[in-house]
C-alpha cells in the first residue's frame, strides 16, 4: 500500500513546504484539489518545482470545464515539468459546480468522461486526434479544422488517468477503463456491499493492457489516547457533502451514506442544512459514520483500520494527519502501510 494526502491550499506555499517534508518523511503521493478554489495545474506545478520524488495528483479536474485535448496537454505539461511524475485525477464533478459556477449543462456524465479519456490517451500517443462521439467530435464537422497531433512531446506516452466515481456505473466504467479510482467518504467495512457489483462488472470488461486498478481512499488520521474530538473537525465537511452538496433529490454524497444504513440521518441533515441550520446539520452526523471513514485512536486501532482500508481493496492510503507533528505522524503512518 502507498501513502499519499491531500494538499491544503489555503496558503499554496506553505502547503508546498510542508509536502516537501512529508517527502522527507516517505510520502508517495499528494493531490491537488481545485473545485471553484484555485486551479490545480498551477499549483501541481509549483509543486513539482519544491519536490522530486511524490508523484502529484488532480483531484479533480472536471471534464466538463476544459476540452479533452486541452486535458491532455495539461497532462503532457505537468507530466515534463514533474519528470513524469504527473496524475491526472477527472471526474464529472456535480450539477452545482458544473452549471452553477462554468455555467454548461451537467449531461452525460458517464458517458462524456469515457470519451474524455479516450481522447486524452490518443493525444498523449501524439496520434491525429478523430473521435466521432455523442458529447466530442473532432475535428468540428463541417469546418476547415483537420486532425492534428500533439506537438510536444510527453516524457511518457501514457499519464495515469485516475476517474472520481460514486455512483454503480461511474464505479464500473472506471474499473474497466481507468487506472485508478478515486472514491470518496469511503468506508472499507461497506465498500463490497455498495461497490462490489460495480467493480467487478468493470474489471471483466477491463483490458489485459492495463495494470491493476488502483484504488485511493483514506481520511483523517489522528494517533493517540484521547483524539476523538479530532472527528468534530470533520463534521462541518461531511454535513456539507451529505447536506448541500446539490438539491434534494440529486445528491451523490446523500445517496452514499444511504446506501450505508444511514438513511433517516442522511435525510435529517439535508433537511437541517437546506434549512440553513448548518450547526445542527454537523451535530447530526453519525459518530459511527465518522469512525469508519476516518483513522482516529489509538496507535493499534489506526493500525487496525489501515489494514480494514487493505483488506477492502485500497492500494493508496489517502490521509489527512491531524497532530503536533504531522511529519513525524507521516512518517510513522509510512511504515505502517508498507
Amino acid at each position: 500500500m502507498r501513502l499519499s494526502t491531500m494538499l491544503a491550499v489555503a496558503d499554496p506555499r506553505a502547503a508546498a513546504e510542508q509536502v516537501a517534508a512529508f517527502e522527507a518523511a516517505g510520502l508517495d503521493m499528494v493531490w491537488v484539489g481545485e473545485g471553484y478554489g484555485f486551479d490545480s495545474p498551477t499549483l501541481m506545478g509549483y509543486l513539482a518545482a519544491r519536490t522530486s520524488t511524490v508523484e502529484i495528483g488532480s483531484a479533480i479536474l472536471n471534464v466538463y470545464s476544459r476540452s479533452p485535448t486541452l486535458l491532455a496537454q495539461t497532462a503532457a505539461g505537468l507530466d515534463s515539468v514533474s519528470g513524469g511524475r504527473a496524475v491526472i485525477g477527472l471526474g464529472a464533478s456535480g450539477p452545482q459546480v458544473v452549471e452553477g459556477w462554468h455555467g454548461l449543462p451537467f449531461t452525460r456524465p458517464v458517458g462524456r468522461t469515457k470519451e474524455v479519456v479516450e481522447i486524452m490517451r490518443a493525444a498523449l500517443r501524439r496520434e491525429p486526434v478523430e473521435h466521432d462521439g455523442s458529447s466530442f467530435q473532432l475535428p468540428l464537422p463541417g469546418g476547415i479544422g483537420k486532425p492534428l497531433k500533439l506537438m510536444s512531446r510527453p516524457p511518457r506516452p501514457t499519464v495515469p488517468i485516475y476517474l472520481a466515481a460514486l455512483g454503480p456505473r461511474s464505479v464500473e466504467g472506471a474499473a474497466s477503463y481507468a487506472d485508478g479510482w478515486l472514491p470518496f467518504l469511503y468506508s472499507p467495512e461497506d465498500a463490497a456491499q455498495v461497490w462490489g457489483d460495480a467493480l467487478a462488472a468493470g474489471a471483466a470488461a477491463r483490458s489485459a493492457d492495463l495494470a491493476p486498478l488502483e484504488i485511493v481512499a483514506g481520511g483523517v488520521v489522528a494517533v493517540g489516547d484521547d483524539v476523538k474530538s479530532v472527528l468534530d473537525l470533520v463534521r462541518p465537511m461531511f454535513a456539507l457533502y451529505i447536506g448541500g452538496m446539490g438539491g434534494r433529490d440529486n445528491n451523490f454524497y446523500n445517496d452514499l451514506v444511504r446506501r450505508y444504513g444511514y438513511e433517516d440521518e442522511a435525510r435529517r441533515i439535508q433537511e437541517l442544512y437546506v434549512d440553513g441550520k448548518k450547526q445542527e446539520a454537523e451535530a447530526a452526523v453519525p459518530l459511527e459514520l465518522l469512525e469508519r471513514v476516518n483513522l482516529v485512536g489509538p496507535a493499534s486501532y489506526v493500525r487496525e483500520r489501515i489494514e480494514a482500508f487493505r483488506e477492502s481493496g485500497v492500494t493508496n492510503l489517502q490521509v489527512t494527519p491531524v497532530g503536533d507533528d504531522a511529519t513525524e505522524l507521516v512518517g510513522r503512518l509510512k511504515e505502517w502501510v508498507a
